[in-house]
């Protein structure tokens, strides 16, 4: 469940603006690539491969040299960048942007709507085409294609599969970038975080037995929810009960839950070093209940990177969701069999 960078090679500049003259001198001369990159949220070095790819480009180019967007071309690049956050691949998305069906259009583009300065690449490297899909959707702030994209993945590769390989990618991309770019990227962020955590509940199902459930918790001072909400989801689909505390568990609060419920695991969510609490996972391991005789003591799983370089003896740290549902799993079966 820990989060693993993704190595990824230059990034284009997101931000050139086109010098003077290659600005259109009137609404008439049609958007310059710039302005049209800035209009649709990909960068303009993707406008120039796809025209030199995928014969999607300018009809015409002032001067001879430098582009410029009518409103038919506009239209074909707006077409195309809807196939592609729905997880078209670029080429087919090109055909089927060239063969629409053509519409009366004004003799001048209308005004561009007002947009996130976040428009431009995320970092994701090799991931699937419904993670790139994802994230070109999140960066345009498109929520309606973002919750179709993740609810698509969640129906067609199954929960864990959605979740390692198609949400976390994009999630640590716009984090990245969210971290090299100063104040930037936040609204992006925010708006897949809480599209994700809607997906993720959305397709949660509590089970209804209330015996030895799986507890999971952020530790205290800890506010990232969205791995182990994905864990819940996975749990709740393999029909385990879970109880779900969330961001920033204060240690007393957890102490008490532990006794309360007899969990046959814990799991202790720590994103970040700082936040990591090896003391409470101590205490929490140690915690038992029961009639003299007959005193259990729960697992205790350790997740997210926060916990890297501790000492975590006698406690579990899984590789992924994969790794943890299949331990979590098998600790649950454990205690129902005793």
């Amino acid at each position: 469940m820990d989060d693993k960078p993704v190595r990824t090679g230059p990034e284009p500049d997101l931000d050139t603006e086109p010098p003077p003259s290659a600005r259109p001198a009137s609404a008439d001369a049609g958007l310059t690539t710039g302005a049209l990159a800035r209009r649709l949220g990909v960068s303009p070095t993707t406008l120039r491969s796809w025209d030199r790819r995928y014969g999607i480009g300018p009809a015409a180019r002032a001067d001879g040299r430098h582009r410029r967007w009518a409103p038919d071309d506009v239209a074909a690049l707006e077409a195309m960048c809807r196939l592609t956050a729905s997880g078209v691949p670029p080429a087919e998305a090109a055909r089927a942007a060239r063969d629409r069906p053509q519409e009366n259009t004004p003799a001048t583009a209308p005004p561009a709507a007002p947009r996130s300065r976040a428009a431009g690449v995320l970092p994701l490297g090799d991931v699937r085409q419904e993670c790139r899909g994802l994230a070109r959707a999140a960066v345009r702030l498109d929520a309606p294609a973002v919750a179709r994209q993740l609810d698509r993945a969640i129906t067609e590769f199954g929960l864990t599969v959605a979740w390692q390989d198609v949400m976390a990618p994009a999630l640590h991309a716009v984090g990245r970038k969210w971290a090299s770019s100063g104040d930037r990227y936040v609204e992006v962020e925010h708006l897949l975080s809480w599209h994700v955590s809607t997906a993720l509940r959305r397709h949660t199902t509590p089970v209804g037995a209330s015996v030895a459930p799986v507890l999971l918790a952020c530790v205290p001072d800890e506010q990232h929810t969205l791995p182990l909400e994905a864990l819940n989801a996975s749990l709740a689909q393999s029909t385990i009960p879970t109880r779900m505390f969330g961001a920033a568990v204060p240690a007393d609060a957890l102490g008490a839950a532990v006794r309360r419920l007899g969990p046959a695991a814990v799991v202790l969510w720590a994103q970040a070093r700082a936040t990591a609490a090896p003391q409470l996972a101590r205490h929490i391991a140690a915690t038992a209940w029961g009639v003299r005789g007959a005193r259990a003591q729960p697992l205790v799983m350790l997740g997210g990177p926060g916990w890297t370089g501790r000492p975590t003896r006698g406690m579990v740290r899984p590789t992924g969701l994969a790794d943890a549902l299949a331990t979590l799993t098998a600790a649950y079966g454990t205690e129902q069999q005793g």
